[in-house]
């Protein structure tokens, strides 16, 4: 069962709830909105704060489920390579570039349709969708096959988080989001630990097709509960504001790339999730190749790690940046800089290190500062654009940061440790993670040290508008 922290509220009042699966008067918390530096402020009816942690924890769950599916390849790597007589830069095609163009081409239009239409429903079927799919990876005979699946798995994928950062935002007003968005981002740290822990133990077992099984048959089981009791709230009733007509897709993003937080955000983003995703799809090769660890051992390990103290981490920094940004907004992207700019130090030790007990040891730090960019991240973007387009720019930050990211980091390590085999032998993953992670860290820490010296202004020019 998930717990949702409980967020610090305004004196309560009474409303009516907007949803068929509750009624009658209930406990309403009303939010007061900071919507600039000038302290205006409006307060709207939003749900209760029971109904409000109902709905993240299922929006948490779908994205928990949507990234073990994902990431529960990494783990199932190296027999799917011994079966199918797969390269490093075939499963890095497979884990990354093929997904990520499908997941972020088809998450774009899916955001467009949910920006104008319930966007529960539009969760709900792309979770049957990649569900069904994930569970078609175990019936896959050869390379091309398991190929489609994973397509398939994309596009549903890509139906999911858009309309989720959406809800959340019209749940929580800017003060709280990042705590929110925090929250919903322990999504891929129990998704690691599932799919690690799952992946690693049931392949060892009975083989990885029956792992794909699981995984899939299992979220189809979630989707039942989430089909009864997901709702889709009125666009900006945390911000005090109706949502107008969404504009293009081009319009939007030309008006995105003037904001210069926004640029530079998207560019952080962008850039550390090359390193995110390349750490998160190798690691399980680096320890079972580099320290001998078996694939049950190296899943149990990057589960309690990644997914237990990283989900941790990913939690406290949102707390975090709302706590330091409340009085300036710049602590929010600050503390993102920092925290990446530590990774990039763990993450030298990490594959320089020739000593198992030391690599697993020091693997905690950056392993716990993993996804603390994630709330921070997603708020602020969700905070520089108004209610009807809030899926849509997710989406085409999603595009963004998983199309570089997903698309070419995975790929980009397979690609290199391919040209150091002949050198380096089982150790090619290990340098190759070496030569590209940590340099990617301190890029993308500029990135976010940039944004926080321009997002108080852009906040309060969209608070004018």
């Amino acid at each position: 069962m998930i717990c949702i922290l409980k967020m610090r509220a305004s004196p309560p009042r009474t409303l009516p709830i907007m949803s068929g699966a509750t009624s009658g008067m209930q406990t309403e918390d009303a939010l007061a909105t900071s919507a600039s530096a000038t302290h205006k402020s409006t307060s709207r009816a939003k749900l209760p704060v029971a109904g409000r942690r109902v709905m993240l924890s299922i929006l948490l769950t779908v994205f928990a489920i949507n990234f073990m599916d994902r990431q529960i390849l990494a783990i199932l790597a190296e027999p799917i390579k011994g079966e199918l007589a797969l390269s490093d830069s075939q499963l890095g095609l497979l884990y990354g570039f093929a997904f990520a163009v499908l997941y972020t081409t088809a998450g774009i239009p899916i955001a467009r349709f949910a920006d104008r239409v319930n966007r529960a429903r539009v969760i709900n079927w792309s979770l049957v969708v990649f569900c069904l799919m994930s569970a078609v990876c175990g019936l896959a005979v050869n390379y091309w096959q398991l190929l489609v699946a994973r397509i398939g798995v994309a596009v549903g994928e890509g139906g999911t988080n858009p309309p989720s950062h959406s809800i959340i935002s019209d749940l929580y007003p800017v003060s709280q989001r990042c705590t929110a968005m925090a929250i919903f981002s322990l999504g891929p740290h129990i998704g690691i630990l599932l799919g690690f822990l799952i992946g690693g133990w049931v392949a060892q077992l009975w083989g990885w097709r029956a792992a794909f099984l699981i995984a899939g048959l299992g979220g189809l089981f979630f989707a039942i509960l989430s089909f009864r009791f997901l709702q889709d709230p009125e666009r900006g009733r945390s911000d005090g504001i109706s949502a107008r007509e969404p504009p293009p897709v081009g319009a939007l993003f030309r008006s995105l790339l003037r904001c210069a937080s926004m640029r530079h955000l998207f560019a952080g983003a962008a850039i550390y999730s090359i390193a995110a995703y390349a750490v998160v799809g190798w690691l399980p090769s680096f320890l079972i190749r580099g320290h001998g660890l078996s694939a049950g051992t190296a899943g149990t390990m990057l589960a309690l790690i990644l997914g237990l103290v990283g989900g941790a981490g990913t939690v406290l920094g949102g707390v975090l940046a709302d706590r330091i940004g409340a009085g300036n907004a710049a602590w929010r992207l600050r503390a993102v800089a920092v925290a990446l700019l530590v990774m990039a130090l763990g993450w030298g030790v990490v594959f320089f290190e020739t000593r198992t007990t030391v690599v697993l040891t020091v693997l905690v730090l950056p392993g716990a500062l993993l996804g603390l960019y994630l709330g921070p991240t997603f708020a602020m973007v969700q905070s520089l654009v108004e209610p009807a387009v809030r899926a849509t720019a997710a989406a085409l930050l999603l595009f963004v940061f998983n199309l570089v990211g997903l698309g070419s980091g995975p790929l980009a390590v397979g690609v290199l440790s391919d040209a150091l085999l002949p050198r380096f032998g089982p150790d090619s993953p290990k340098n190759a993670l070496l030569l590209l992670i940590p340099p990617l860290c301190v890029w993308a820490a500029y990135h976010y040290h940039a944004a926080a010296r321009t997002i108080g202004v852009d906040l309060d020019n969209v608070a004018r508008r």
